[in-house]
């Protein structure tokens, strides 16, 4: 992909689509064709100081702040309690349903409390957190060993292992890494990509990760591959990685791997988002409400194949990963190894502590990541760079201005979207309108926002629209439910009160079928007396006497007596 700068306003420099030569690869099979995708820009790298030094580690901190929410999806549930010991590896967090993750103690020592924390998030608000005061021992909780033998396990335990491990997504998503790789199983993988371009200016943690462990990467990919049986696999990197690519293609070929291919795609933002890669590489198209699964395609992070390998080949759980801490307010940056949990003060002091005053603390890129409240927020899974900026080198916006409907912002969309459109439909409220421009589309790279000569917070306006619509959303779905329980309720209620109306007509229809036990026992009795009074009579040969010469009108005088008598002998009994 061939890309020319040209300047906008504040020197930016805007990718220009044109088609590509073949892309750089080192497999020795035939080279991918680069394809290109709307807008972009070219961004300087701003990585020389922290991408040439080696991986330091951060030790183990006196406390440990480990959020219970590090990751897309239900929070995990707690399993411990304050006073519990706890040994480096325990589960001290189980996950909430299927799209959760487990959280794991990073170090050995005493849960010192269960409270809420400062957590980084663009929200800025606190979150439920286990605080662990280690012991600095680093014990590690007695385990079975890992999986060595993966390649003769099912496909089905290696995601359940992968689960109990809490790992996520390590380029930023933070989506449960088992709930990606179980969507699989509807789908036939076609490719499994391995995303290495770290496209955000001064981010470098994947490249030293490359640099530094490209063979657990590589046996990584070979765990994946197991899995998913996909017919092809390409490991994407910058053009700038030149050490990162040939540490990896050492690793390749010591492994004699020549089903993994290398490929180089442009310095160009947003590159390494996962659905502009699949595009630059296969010309594919994710449609908007679906996944790259769904026409055959899965990306992963490098570092989380990385995460994949120790966890598999060593049954280690998720404890720590690669931080970049860099910008001009850090005197020394660096790339380094923290504990999940690590408050950004100690890996700040770590690289020398402040150089002067900062203006902003950002958690991520200058591009897509987010202010944070101070530094005592710890590192999550999520955490791939600290940036200490100062005002020289990332000043405050100037004050909004009207739009002036220049397109810039259209010309740059990676998504090819119409973001003029959607600020004014979030501006006005109108999020039926936004939603129908595919407004959760937006990646939210921050080019338009980036290029926008009336320094329009635009990524701001489609975050604050995106949660509100989330926030309606979650309101109709409690409206609905408890109508469909008022319903259900009210169902049930009809259903009891007809079943009892049934029962009391069974019953009573039942009693007049069978009449009163006790007055059809005292009836019988009468009965069976006057039977044996007749049976005496006839038997003693008693029989009227002087009814020969009856008139007909003597006759019915005597039968009317006789049914009086009778009549009078009922009422007598009944009494």
């Amino acid at each position: 992909m061939a890309v020319t700068g040209d300047d906008t306003p504040g020197g930016r420099a805007v990718m220009q689509q044109r088609t590509s030569p073949m892309a750089n690869t080192e497999s020795g099979e035939q080279p991918v064709s680069l394809q290109t995708f709307h807008g972009g820009l070219v961004l300087p790298g701003n990585r020389e100081h922290t991408v040439i030094e080696p991986i330091r580690q951060a030790g183990i901190p006196k406390i440990l702040v480990v959020p219970l929410q590090q990751h897309t999806g239900a929070a995990a549930e707690c399993r411990v309690t304050p006073g519990d010991r706890v040994l480096k590896g325990q589960l001290i967090a189980a996950p909430r349903g299927n799209v959760s993750a487990a959280v794991h103690a990073p170090s050995s020592g005493i849960v010192v409390a269960i409270e809420t924390r400062p957590f980084p998030h663009p929200s800025g608000l606190t979150a439920p957190a286990i605080i662990i005061e280690t012991d600095g021992h680093d014990a590690w909780l007695d385990t079975e060993h890992g999986l060595a033998n993966y390649h003769e396990i099912e496909p089905a335990r290696l995601l359940d292992h992968i689960r109990r491990s809490g790992i996520v997504g390590l380029g930023g998503a933070g989506f449960p890494t088992q709930v990606k790789l179980g969507t699989t199983v509807c789908h036939n993988v076609e490719l499994l990509l391995i995303n290495g371009a770290e496209c955000e200016p001064y981010i470098a943690c994947d490249d030293r990760l490359m640099q530094e462990r490209a063979a657990e990467i590589i046996e990584g990919v070979h765990i994946l591959q197991h899995i998913l049986k996909p017919d092809n696999c390409i490991i994407a990197l910058e053009n700038h990685m030149g050490a990162a690519r040939s540490a990896m293609q050492a690793a390749l070929d010591a492994a004699a791997d020549r089903k993994i291919r290398l490929v180089s795609v442009p310095d160009i933002y947003p590159s390494g988002d996962e659905r502009r890669l699949i595009r630059i590489l296969t010309g594919k198209e994710v449609p908007g409400q679906e996944y790259p699964t769904d026409i055959g395609i899965l990306c992963q992070n490098a570092g989380t194949t990385a995460a994949i390998y120790q966890a598999v080949m060593h049954n280690r759980p998720l404890l720590s990963r690669i931080v970049t801490v860099t910008g001009a307010g850090i005197k020394r940056p660096a790339n380094i190894e923290a504990l999940i949990g690590t408050p950004f003060r100690d890996l700040i002091e770590l690289c020398g502590g402040y150089n002067g005053r900062i203006e902003r603390l950002l958690m991520g890129g200058p591009m897509m990541g987010f202010t944070v409240s101070d530094d005592t927020v710890p590192v999550v899974k999520t955490t791939n760079c600290i940036l200490a900026v100062t005002r020289e080198e990332m000043p405050s916006p100037p004050p909004e201005q009207p739009c002036i409907r220049c397109s810039k912002c259209t010309e740059v969309c990676p998504a090819d979207l119409l973001p003029q459109q959607l600020y004014w439909f979030s501006y006005s409220g109108n999020l039926d309108a936004a939603q129908d421009y595919n407004l959760f589309d937006c990646i939210e790279c921050g080019c338009c926002a980036y290029v926008c000569p009336s320094h329009i917070p635009l990524v701001q306006y489609y975050r604050h629209s995106k949660t509100e619509i989330r926030a309606r959303e979650k309101q109709k779905q409690a409206s609905d439910t408890a109508r469909r329980r008022h319903e259900a309720r009210q169902a049930r209620l009809d259903r009891i009160k007809q079943e009892r109306s049934e029962q009391l007509a069974r019953k009573k229809q039942q009693l007049e079928n069978e009449g009163n036990p006790e007055k059809d026992a005292k009836q019988a009795a009468i009965q069976a007396a006057l039977e044996r009074v007749h049976r005496k009579k006839a038997a003693a040969g008693i029989a009227p006497q002087n009814v020969d010469d009856l008139t007909t009108e003597q006759q019915q005088r005597i039968r009317e007596v006789g049914k009086r008598r009778r009549q009078s002998g009922r009422n007598g009994d009944s009494q």
